[in-house]
């Protein structure tokens, strides 16, 4: 419920705050990573975090050009929802932010705890967020120093690696993330909430130590501040130094998969080459780029193992959360697991098509490739394999089964399943990664149809 102490009535609007740090420090924070006109989407919980980053966005918006959106998560999980989501509307409201409030429905009952499930879906909440069906530029969290150190101290107990230890970032384009709070203490946002008469909710959830975080904050940090009173700020500094470690391993990690890495399929006879630690660095941040939780070290070592070791002919088919971890000929492959329903499509002209199995074909016209348009390839038939099918894609040598092609070319068994033929009349035209029917086949200065497939 709102703390009693702040009036709502006394909130001063955004223009009579009274001056202090924290308002140029996020402005400059905001200066630095802002574009001009971006919008961001402020997670609103209602607690004291996030209610002063709402009332200091609000100012900063007046000197920095940005939109402005807040969404609230209604959990459903304390008696007090309801009036947490009624507080922020008219916190919005007083500030002219426009505000949405979703609600969810938790499983109480899910495998990964009460607190990764509430996190999860609230994530889902704001990245499903739109306005006019624009996605903002930035999710913004009130994540601050003392969160930061508290982070680092589950992670240790979890035994997690550099990139664990990082905790959080300030920044996080690829997952659209911004965090503005982290080098600052929750005692610097209480007193400037109590200095500017701004007014939060208490989540009596907060003070139950049987959640992992809060036993840290009650239990843990009090006893370590008695003798490191700078206990917080030092540990938010190890995970600003682990940041800038694992930011280091990832840039090796790229170097490597520019050399291994191709069609998100991984060389396992160069792989071979590297020495146990970059070799797992490097399968760490393919699994990230998956977005792919990461393995324990001993799950790790055994995908290692099963890659290195297993006999050239075995069937490797790991799971790894929505992928599946597959070799073939020397090469690792990551994959989503589908049937391979039966299907016939026909293309009229449209820049791409959605297949059943859920690949797409793309479709544009080039200068001397792809199917020559002479021919007038208006309409094209796209199926899948049938068997027998036989192909001549070289004019100088003789026509051979597809089966024999798609084996030549080192195409895995589990993409042929889904492999999309192309079809001109009753001539098979183009099969994507081997090849046109030579007599189909656009010349130098020919108009073609270039068709790429895009298998998930």
């Amino acid at each position: 419920m709102a703390n009693t102490k702040k009036s709502l009535k006394n909130s001063k609007k955004v223009t009579e705050l009274v001056t202090h740090p924290l308002i140029s420090q996020l402005n400059h924070f905001l200066s630095r990573y802002l574009k001009p006109n971006q919008h961001v989407l402020l997670a609103l919980s209602g607690g004291l975090d996030s209610t002063v980053l709402l009332h200091l966005l609000a100012a900063a918006k007046q000197t920095i050009r940005f939109e402005l959106h807040a969404m609230h998560v209604h959990h459903g999980l304390s008696p007090n929802a309801d009036a947490w989501a009624d507080f922020c509307m008219q916190q919005c409201q007083l500030l002219n932010v426009p505000i949405k409030v979703v609600r969810v429905q938790l499983d109480l009952n899910a495998k990964q705890g009460i607190e990764a499930a509430a996190r999860q879906l609230r994530y889902e909440a704001l990245f499903d967020f739109k306005v006019s069906g624009i996605a903002p530029d930035f999710v913004v969290t009130a994540h601050h120093q003392d969160d930061q150190a508290e982070t680092l101290l589950l992670q240790l107990f979890r035994g997690a690696g550099v990139k664990g230890l990082a905790s959080m970032g300030c920044i996080d384009e690829s997952r659209r993330l911004m965090r503005p709070l982290l080098d600052i203490s929750r005692q610097t946002l209480q007193e400037y909430a109590e200095q500017n008469n701004i007014q939060w909710c208490n989540d009596e959830s907060n003070d139950n130590t049987q959640y992992e975080r809060n036993f840290v904050r009650h239990d843990v940090m009090p006893v370590l501040a008695t003798r490191y009173p700078s206990v917080k700020s030092v540990l938010a500094r190890t995970a600003s130094h682990l940041a800038e470690a694992n930011d280091l391993l990832d840039t090796l990690a790229k170097i490597d998969a520019d050399k291994l890495l191709q069609n998100n399929s991984l060389c396992l006879q160069d792989l071979t080459g590297f020495d146990l630690p970059r070799a797992k660095n490097l399968l760490r941040w393919w699994f990230s780029q998956n977005q792919l939780a990461m393995p324990t070290s001993e799950h790790l070592n055994e995908i290692i193992q099963q890659l290195f070791n297993a006999k050239a002919d075995a069937n490797i088919n790991i799971q790894l959360q929505h992928l599946s971890l597959k070799r073939y000929q020397q090469r690792a492959y990551l994959c989503a697991e589908r049937l391979a329903e039966p299907f016939d499509m026909t293309w009229n002209g449209e820049p791409y098509l959605n297949l059943p199995n859920g690949g797409q074909l793309h479709f544009k016209q080039v200068v001397g490739s792809g199917l020559a348009l002479k021919h007038g390839m208006t309409k094209l038939r796209i199926t899948n394999r049938d068997g027998g099918e036989r192909f001549k894609p070289d004019v100088l040598r003789p026509t051979r089964t597809l089966k024999h092609l798609l084996q030549e070319a080192s195409i895995p068994p589990w993409q042929r399943e889904h492999l999309p033929l192309i079809y001109w009349h009753d001539t098979l035209a183009l099969v994507p990664n081997i090849g046109i029917a030579h007599e189909l086949q656009a010349t130098e200065n020919e108009l073609g149809l270039d068709i790429i497939w895009q298998d998930i």
